[in-house]
């Protein structure tokens, strides 16, 4: 279902976009592993609360949120990871873990790593941990309409 949602909305606006099936897998890095993709290519979603509002932030599967750059870009008092309790209700189609990078097909705000924007293509799951798509990232950016901010830092 969700990826059928996913796609309808991707060809209502005529990108172009390739759907990949993999081997189920949990983490960013294993779906980009799965899929054969470079991990700085595969984005993954995260769910933070800023301030008590729901944001979905999108980064490279290589970096992780950098709550304190987060805060300060926002000019937030309080920035934290939600946990799942907290939003599954949000994304009744997907699998917890697989959120497509599209906050406003969910009526939340999108929040993207200025890290990401240098990919000529990003892929991401499509609601489900077997499925993902890739595509332009210039497409995906017109699409979301994020904010961009540094907010990511690359894995050590």
């Amino acid at each position: 279902m969700p990826l059928k949602k996913l796609i309808s909305f991707l060809d209502e606006h005529g990108k172009k976009y390739v759907v990949m099936t993999h081997s189920q897998a949990y983490t960013a890095q294993e779906v980009a592993a799965a899929a054969h993709i470079p991990g700085k290519e595969m984005a993954k979603t995260v769910m933070v609360k800023v301030d008590g509002d729901m944001k979905l932030v999108v980064l490279p599967s290589t970096y992780d949120v950098d709550f304190e750059a987060l805060k300060k870009a926002l000019g937030a008092a309080e920035v934290e990871l939600a946990s799942e309790d907290e939003f599954e209700n949000l994304f009744p189609d997907c699998e917890l873990g697989a959120i497509p990078p599209f906050g406003n097909m969910f009526d939340i705000d999108t929040l993207v790593a200025d890290s990401l924007t240098e990919d000529e293509e990003i892929a991401f799951n499509a609601g489900t941990h077997k499925e993902l798509i890739k595509m332009n990232y210039s497409d995906f950016e017109e699409l979301a309409q994020p904010r961009i901010l540094p907010l990511g830092v690359r894995k050590v």
